[in-house]
């Protein structure tokens, strides 16, 4: 992979909380890439270092080679679209868009031609006009996000962006952001706590916890082959079931008429992660449903696994209710086995 954007060890302190643990990580040009993780992961510290609010105590922040370190933001042609929109209240739709050109003193012609292809591109034609009180949520979101792109940034940084819409204008506008920056071609920085946001539109999701990246990788691969427990557990919904069990003479025992092999891990404690969506109907597990709850065109089926409670998403057809006889076979492939003390993934291979 080429790097366009670089952090090389980069840590960031504030007084004894360690923000960011030595972080490194390359983004390619012209990738969509989400920081994602819980509140207080290092996610938009990270990103306010490529910004230049922020400056590391040790380690390099890198652009297309240009080493960014001590550069302040207004040098760095990398524009930050804040969740709060920060549009001028006093300003209309047009004065916003165009304040970068207006600082650099672009002629009007200019102006106007830039003005209107953002316009075009937001579908925002008519309200160049108004003023960011007579816009929705959403219609001011995309004001904000055209303001930044007016002047042909070299990286779009977008910290949570989303976070004060309602659903259905989330949805919206996820994808009018995916599809612009698609037509663009901007190397573009997503913040977000939010895992299907980081999912449904981005190149690579980079991955954090308290400082650390976790992985990196596209989203499918980090959903399919998660690198440690954290993986395993911070994404899916509903989340992936962890079972305390131990492997003998390479089996995991489930339950008394339930076994799965195991082959690369030593006999001993394990922790087993079943994604809820591993479950089929089929011979197999016998037990009960203690609840049934329809979800649209699938079925949430819990039941008890191991002394712990455990979840099956099951093909609407399958019927039943709470109290039901169900039997139940697993899809080996999204079965994973973890160090119990570590959370570490074990290079081991599980079998039905």
């Amino acid at each position: 992979m080429d790097a366009y954007i670089e952090f090389r060890n980069v840590v960031k302190k504030f007084d004894d909380f360690v923000a960011l643990d030595h972080v490194s990580l390359q983004i390619p040009k012209g990738a969509f890439v989400t920081l994602l993780g819980p509140s207080g992961c290092g996610k938009t510290t990270l990103m306010r270092q490529l910004a230049g609010f922020s400056e590391p105590e040790e380690g390099d922040v890198l652009v297309d080679g240009k080493r960014m370190n001590g550069l302040p933001p207004f040098k760095r042609n990398t524009p930050l679209v804040f969740q709060e929109y920060a549009l001028f209240p006093h300003m209309t739709v047009y004065e916003n868009i165009s304040y970068g050109l207006k600082l650099k003193k672009a002629p009007k012609e200019e102006k106007d031609r830039k003005v209107a292809e953002m316009l075009e591109m937001f579908n925002l034609q008519g309200l160049d006009g108004r003023f960011p009180k007579q816009l929705s949520g959403g219609q001011q979101q995309r004001v904000a996000i055209a303001r930044a792109l007016v002047k042909r940034p070299d990286i779009l940084l977008l910290d949570e962006p989303l976070s004060n819409l309602d659903a259905r204008l989330r949805l919206e506008m996820r994808e009018e952001i995916r599809r612009i920056q698609t037509e663009t071609g901007v190397t573009t920085v997503f913040v977000t706590h939010d895992q299907e946001e980081a999912m449904s539109i981005t190149d690579e999701i980079v991955l954090m916890r308290t400082g650390v990246v976790q992985q990196q990788c596209p989203p499918q691969q980090m959903y399919l082959n998660p690198a440690n427990r954290f993986v395993a557990g911070f994404l899916g919904n509903p989340p992936i079931n962890f079972f305390r069990l131990d492997v003998c003479g390479g089996t995991v025992c489930l339950a008394e008429d339930y076994m799965l092999r195991v082959h690369g891990a030593a006999d001993g404690p394990v922790l087993v992660g079943i994604r809820p969506e591993a479950w089929r109907l089929g011979q197999g597990l016998r037990t009960a449903a203690e609840a049934v709850e329809m979800r649209g065109k699938d079925l949430l089926v819990t039941f008890s696994l191991a002394g712990e409670r455990a979840r099956a998403i099951l093909d609407i057809t399958a019927g039943g209710a709470a109290g039901d006889a169900v039997e139940l076979t697993l899809e080996p492939r999204l079965v994973y086995i973890f160090d119990p003390e570590t959370g570490a993934r074990l290079d081991a291979e599980v079998a039905g």
